[in-house]
């Protein structure tokens, strides 16, 4: 199995700048690119990929989208998730995955948007340009829509459940959907659906 941890970054990251531990998950099939703001600090992790606190719900989600069982991808026994399974089913339905930040400083000692400090945003523009097939950005947090948009000269950050025109193309677009952290106040449910609705909207259900 291939790795995705980025051990150069992880082994420059020092003096409270840490730059991003995995490498972009980039299939050439590639539709739809799911963009966070950074991972985690790596204690909260239970696989080397993305969205890897167990706590997390976005690989329940897509479970219950696709396969109609939110532990689809669980190891439930382990309490991880099925790292084999994840990426065989992104590549079969053409899902990309990075962040907007290449390197940040965490102000405090949590997993919150709220407390990141851009250090490095990302490239965005050569993630895309590795991408042809692309129809669709996602962002699930404000802090990554608003970095995005300012990456990418966007003057209107869409809300939740909404899109704007990635320019100059016309034809890409911005999602933005409900977070997947279990923080953030919406019923897995009504995840469930906003979720559904944005694949069903791009063909990748």
């Amino acid at each position: 199995m291939a790795s995705y941890l980025n051990t150069e970054n992880i082994a420059r990251s020092k003096d409270g700048v840490e730059y991003h531990p995995l490498r972009p998950f980039l299939p050439e099939n590639a539709r739809v690119l799911f963009l966070g703001s950074f991972p985690p600090q790596r204690k909260r992790w239970c696989m080397d990929f993305y969205y890897p606190n167990f706590i997390n719900d976005h690989w329940r989600i897509e479970g219950q989208i696709f396969y109609g069982d939110k532990n689809h991808f669980v190891d439930m026994a382990n309490k991880r998730f099925k790292i084999d399974e994840i990426v065989a089913f992104c590549k079969e339905k053409g899902l990309a995955f990075f962040d907007t930040s290449t390197a940040i400083r965490r102000l405090q000692d949590n997993a919150s948007d709220k407390f990141l400090e851009v250090v490095e945003p990302t490239d965005i523009r050569a993630l895309l340009s590795q991408l042809p097939r692309l129809r669709a950005i996602v962002t699930t947090g404000e802090k990554a829509t608003e970095t995005i948009c300012a990456s990418l000269g966007i003057s209107t950050i869409p809300k939740v459940n909404a899109s704007v025109t990635i320019p100059p193309s016309g034809r890409l677009f911005l999602y933005r959907l409900p977070s997947s952290s279990r923080a953030y106040p919406l019923s897995f449910d009504k995840k469930v659906e906003a979720y559904r609705q944005f694949f069903q909207l791009n063909d990748a259900e």
